[in-house]
C-alpha cells in the first residue's frame, strides 16, 4: 500500500515538473525569438557595416527559434482538438 502512493505521488510530481519546465522553456523560447526579431529589424534599418553585421548575425538564431515556435504552437493545437 506504500509502495502504490509513494510510487503515484512521485509520478504526479514528475508529471507536473516536467510540464511546467515545458511551458517555462516554451516562454524563454518565444521571449528570445522577439528580442532577436526585434533586434535585427532595428539593425536592418541601420547605415553602419557593423549594424547590418549584427543582423546577419540574428538571422543564426531567427530560424532555429522560429521552427520551435512552430511547434509549441502546432503542440498546443492538438492538445485543444483532442
Amino acid at each position: 500500500m506504500v509502495s502504490t502512493v509513494t510510487s503515484s505521488t512521485i509520478s504526479t510530481i514528475s508529471t507536473t515538473t516536467a510540464v511546467g519546465l515545458s511551458v517555462a522553456l516554451g516562454v524563454v523560447g518565444v521571449m528570445a525569438l522577439i528580442a532577436l526579431l526585434t533586434t535585427k529589424e532595428l539593425a536592418s534599418a541601420g547605415q553602419g557595416g557593423r549594424v547590418k553585421l549584427v543582423a546577419r548575425f540574428c538571422d543564426i538564431g531567427i530560424l532555429p527559434l522560429a521552427l520551435a515556435f512552430a511547434v509549441t504552437v502546432a503542440i498546443k493545437v492538438v492538445e485543444i482538438l483532442a
